[in-house]
């Protein structure tokens, strides 16, 4: 009677944990052990190692790109980071790829005071925002960070470690979809570790 008793009681707690989990509606990016929902632009390095995802400067030096084989419109995506070397990548959001060429925005990763989690628009604006210079210092280089992106509508927020570092509304994004993507900056000399990639769709801003 015990072990009936346990074994009811263990199915109701895991119905519960995966009723939550449904309920919380989000989707891990990266497994942990593959590049299963990705595809790979460029010659540069992505690969797993010890449950990590690897970004790596190629022979090539140039730039790379990790693209999601889904589009995502309105979204929270949670990713924790750590650089070394160089360390200059960026997340991209609502982007297009063909080749190396990629159409988008680029919220940055990037060395100290080099405006990470700013806004860049690549093959069009360039800088749309950029962190006040004091939030610079929110960014802990060669250890873990945590980064959450927004973007609902034209709506646009970025934190690091829990604090914020922008928040705008730009039309031409509100207009946009497509693709999440990670980046390798071109130049050679870059690494850096992604983990624990998890994405929340988002209803239409109204």
């Amino acid at each position: 009677m015990r072990l009936q008793v346990l074994r009811t009681g263990l199915l109701s707690c895991f119905a519960a944990l995966m009723l939550t989990a449904c309920n919380s509606g989000k989707t891990e990016l990266f497994n942990g052990k593959d590049l299963t929902g990705w595809e790979i632009y460029g010659t540069e390095k992505w690969y797993v190692e010890d449950g990590l995802l690897v970004s790596e400067s190629g022979p090539d030096k140039k730039y790379g790109y990790l693209g999601t084989d889904k589009s995502y419109k309105n979204f929270e995506l949670d990713v924790e980071f750590m650089q070394e070397a160089d360390g200059n990548s960026g997340v991209f959001f609502r982007s297009g790829i063909e080749g190396i060429k990629i159409s988008g925005w680029q919220v940055e990763v990037a060395p100290p005071d080099l405006h990470t989690g700013g806004v860049y628009e690549s093959y069009g604006r360039g800088w749309l925002i950029k962190p006040e210079p004091e939030k610079e210092k929110n960014l802990k280089y060669g250890e873990w960070n945590h980064m959450k992106i927004r973007v609902q509508g034209d709506h646009v927020t970025t934190w690091l470690n829990g604090q914020e570092m922008i928040d705008f509304k730009d039309a031409k994004i509100g207009e946009a979809d497509g693709k999440i993507a990670l980046q390798i900056h071109d130049g050679g000399g870059i690494k850096v570790y992604w983990r624990n990639i998890v994405l929340k769709e988002l209803p239409q801003a109204e």
